[in-house]
Formats: structure tokens, sequence, C-alpha cells
């Protein structure tokens, strides 16, 4: 099975959610964001993978020095959503995903960085209750979903968990190893 990875250059380790998704026989296709100007039309990118998988990013959604590169990754996404392949958004990720479904990402009310509480609807049982407790969080803005959109968990500073048909956005990093937040640690490159 395929999956197209869209990632920064600095930060392609998709950590436990890759090891997950490897051990269930995907291999990625890795796609840059720095890059979009080269990347193949939207209907290319989403043809013949069976997951698209977008992880976080030290770029903000909503700057004007991102807009073309976030403009071509919500444009996969939207892409993907329309021809049914399943997408992951994660932080960054789930952000864009939000604006490609019709919401909007702005900075949030504070920032979160390390382990935060995170809420699932009580209505939520079965594997949703999976998203509750601590999560390993790096971000300064969050998602405001579309209003079609299941939000599956929350805190008091935003929604952490959400879905829409065929895409699920989470704000925090279910990917996170020891690793990247090493790497984070140390700054930008």
């Amino acid at each position: 099975m395929r999956a197209l990875l869209i990632a920064n250059q600095a930060d392609t380790d998709p950590g436990f959610v890759g090891h997950l998704l490897r051990a269930r026989g995907y291999c990625f296709t890795e796609h840059m964001r720095e890059q979009h100007e080269s990347w193949p039309a939207a209907r290319e990118l989403a043809a013949g993978v069976d997951l698209v998988v977008s992880l976080g990013s030290a770029w903000t959604v909503h700057a004007p020095e991102f807009a073309e590169a976030v403009a071509a990754e919500a444009e996969v996404i939207r892409e993907a959503l329309r021809t049914g392949v399943p997408f992951l958004g994660i932080c960054f990720g789930a952000q864009v995903l939000s604006v490609a479904a019709g919401g909007t990402a702005d900075r949030a009310p504070r920032h979160e960085i390390g382990w935060c509480d995170v809420e699932v609807d009580p209505d939520l049982s079965g594997p949703a209750a999976a998203l509750s407790g601590p999560w390993m969080q790096w971000h300064y803005d969050m998602c405001l979903p579309p209003p079609d959109a299941r939000i599956l968990a929350s805190n008091d500073v935003c929604v952490q968990a959400f879905v829409v048909p065929g895409a699920l956005g989470v704000q925090f990093h279910p990917e996170v190893t020891e690793s990247s937040v090493s790497r984070w640690c140390s700054g930008p490159d």
C-alpha cells in the first residue's frame, strides 16, 4: 500500500504513526512543502495512493509567506477527499485540513508545548475514547473546523481532534518520538 507523506524538509519523520503504518504494509512517498511548486498536479499526487498523511510544521497556516504552499497542500487534501483517499493531518496538517474543508486556522489563545490533556466528547465511545488523556503538543495556532466537522476532542485551548468525511485531523502529535522532541528543541534548521 502506498502513502503520500507531506512534510517540511527538516522534519519528515512520521515517528510512531509511520512505524504503525509500515507494520500494516504502507510505504511512503515524501513531498516537501518547500518544493510545492514542483509537485505534480493534485490529481496526480492523490492518484494511486491509499492514504495521505500531512505532518506538523514550524510554519503558520495563516501567514502570507506560506500561502502558496498551504494552497497547494489544501488542493491535494481536497482531491484526496473527493476521490475517497483517507487523510490524516497532524498539527499543521490538521490546520490545513481545516482550511481545505471550509474552516480556518488562526492563532491559539495560548501556545501548548509539552504534555497537555485532551478531553474526548462524552458522547463518544469505542476507539475514539483513546483520544482522551495527555498528548504531546507543540503549537501556537489552532484549527477552526468547518461547521459540518465532527469534533472528537478538545481542551480549554482549542479543538484537538475532528473528522470530516474521509479525514481525521489532530492538533496534538501522536507520531512524536524522543528524537522528534530533541530535534524540535534544537530549533529550526
